[in-house]
């Protein structure tokens, strides 16, 4: 497999990605099976290779743009939610699917809960429901402040941000009741959710180029801090993406500049900076292992409408293989150690 011609950091491209804007890219969770979400209604899903050739496995087209998706516990099923107002359940085996969510409004985010064995959906009608997948009704619905903008969970800690840089931390333990709630520490719009894989806290990426790393303690809060990234001169970018490496615990952000960067929190350093696309990063996300990165080089809407041409926009997804330098954590600096 050889690297994407046009590709600055020489990585490797997936054939016949979405023909519309990308929306998410998610690996299974027990293998290296890689599923594309999209605004044209495409779900679609390769098998990674050893030697990084993504090989087309399986697809299907929803009526609507489709905004998220998750995978089962198992691998052996997507979640894909979008502007019908809900959740398709797809059967890669079967090649079936059927509704398992609906909201009043577009799903933005859907996760599989392994250890409660259901699916939390967030949407715009400002709501976050709890589904058994057996029964058509949510076993909860809980009222958002306002729209959901962003969403992530990592086992028993669930951390929604919506509209007007509202905050809501869950312990799944109590799903009915917020942990805490608070003000985004980012003066501007909550793009984007990656909680700790300690869970111990979370990061918030912003339209305006900054990620705030937060904990969730009071007795924690000391270890707060924010920082500038995919800025360009007096030129911001939105931080579409942020994804934690399985095994290092470091992690890597993606923007509408069109760059990814590896950093590490606890040594407040950035460990690598890559070479920008020539268009914006969607989304992204590792493998289980870290050995793959794979993120959309795709409009995402940060121009709004008017720069959105489908019929000569292109879409790719590309595969980064880390080196061990660019997501291995650093010693802390003698100035930051405490």
């Amino acid at each position: 497999m050889f690297p994407a011609q046009g590709n600055p950091n020489k990585d490797l491209e997936v054939p016949s990605p979405p023909s519309d804007g990308i929306s998410s890219v998610k690996f299974s969770p027990n293998s290296n099976l890689l599923v594309a979400s999209s605004w044209s209604g495409q779900v679609l899903c390769w098998d990674v290779q050893s030697n990084g050739q993504a090989i087309p496995k399986a697809a299907i087209t929803l009526d609507k743009p489709v905004l998220c998706s998750s995978w089962s516990g198992d691998g052996t099923t997507v979640f894909a939610g979008g502007c019908d107002n809900g959740v398709k359940m797809w059967n890669l085996q079967t090649n079936q699917q059927q509704q398992v969510a609906q909201h009043a409004a577009p799903v933005r985010h859907c996760f599989f809960l392994r250890q409660m064995n259901m699916l939390v959906t967030g949407s715009w009608d400002k709501t976050v429901k709890y589904w058994d997948l057996r029964t058509p009704n949510p076993v909860h619905t809980q009222q958002m402040p306002e729209r959901v903008y962003a969403m992530d969970v990592q086992e028993d800690l669930l951390v929604v941000g919506t509209a007007d840089r509202q905050l809501q931390v869950f312990n799944l333990s109590s799903p009915s009741t917020p942990y805490k709630s608070l003000q985004s520490p980012l003066k501007y719009q909550t793009r984007c959710i990656s909680c700790f894989p300690d869970k111990t806290g979370y990061l918030l990426g912003s339209i305006e180029g900054r990620v705030a790393v937060h904990h969730v303690e009071d007795n924690l809060q000391s270890k707060n801090f924010t920082f500038r990234c995919h800025r360009d001169g007096n030129d911001v970018f939105a931080v579409n993406a942020m994804s934690f490496h399985p095994q290092y615990g470091t992690f890597v952000t993606a923007g509408s500049d069109g760059s990814y960067s590896f950093w590490d929190k606890d040594s407040k350093q950035r460990l690598k900076a890559m070479q920008k696309c020539s268009q914006p990063i969607a989304c992204g996300d590792f493998n289980r292992d870290g050995s793959i990165y794979a993120y959309a080089a795709s409009y995402d809407w940060s121009r709004g409408y008017s720069d959105h041409n489908p019929t000569t926009a292109k879409n790719y997804i590309y595969l980064h293989a880390p080196q061990e330098s660019e997501v291995k954590g650093r010693n802390r600096p003698a100035s930051t150690r405490r």
